[in-house]
């Protein structure tokens, strides 16, 4: 075989192998949190009892690409002169299995709490401001009219959903 054709086989192999990494990326990562599970089987065992599991998820946070500011008429700047950037990413989620005394009877040793992370999206504050002149005025061969300069702050965004579940059952 030539050093060419080996070379060539290598490198596609070596195209192959860095695809395949690639696309072997934690699922973590597509969705935005990161699992932190909270290892307590060693103290479990060493006890010799049942102790609560419990994981949680954190949120990633995103930065997004801020709207461009948009020019109205009649204006000589644009409406948002420093645009809102939005930011998403998500509350952390817990993930709770304890032991429960049979406080509620025979059939309700354990308490169950599920609150998955949960999106939040969010957008900076803003800030509009307008020019004390307007734009050329025919009537007045091409000068603006003098008007009372405008500003004004675009408030805070801030959207999510968050749930949780309780509940009680029996065993593991």
């Amino acid at each position: 075989m030539k050093s060419t054709t080996r070379g060539t086989l290598a490198a596609v192999i070596a195209g192959v192998a860095a695809a395949v990494g690639a696309g072997a990326t934690p699922a973590a990562a597509a969705v935005g949190t990161v699992p932190v599970p909270v290892p307590l089987k060693g103290v479990e065992k060493s006890l010799d009892t049942e102790l609560p599991q419990l994981g949680a998820e954190l949120p990633l946070p995103k930065p997004g690409a801020p709207e461009g500011s948009g020019y109205a008429e009649g204006r000589l700047l644009p409406e948002r002169a420093l645009p809102q950037l939005p930011v998403s990413g998500g509350l952390p989620g817990a993930d709770l299995h304890a032991p429960l005394p049979h406080v509620l009877g025979d059939g309700f040793d354990h308490l169950n709490l599920d609150a998955p992370a949960a999106e939040v999206s969010t957008l900076a504050p803003g800030l509009a401001v307008d020019a004390p002149l307007t734009s050329p005025n025919p009537r007045r061969f091409g000068l603006p009219d003098v008007k009372e300069p405008q500003a004004g702050v675009v408030g805070p965004a801030l959207r999510t959903v968050p749930g949780a579940s309780l509940g009680t059952g029996p065993g593991q």
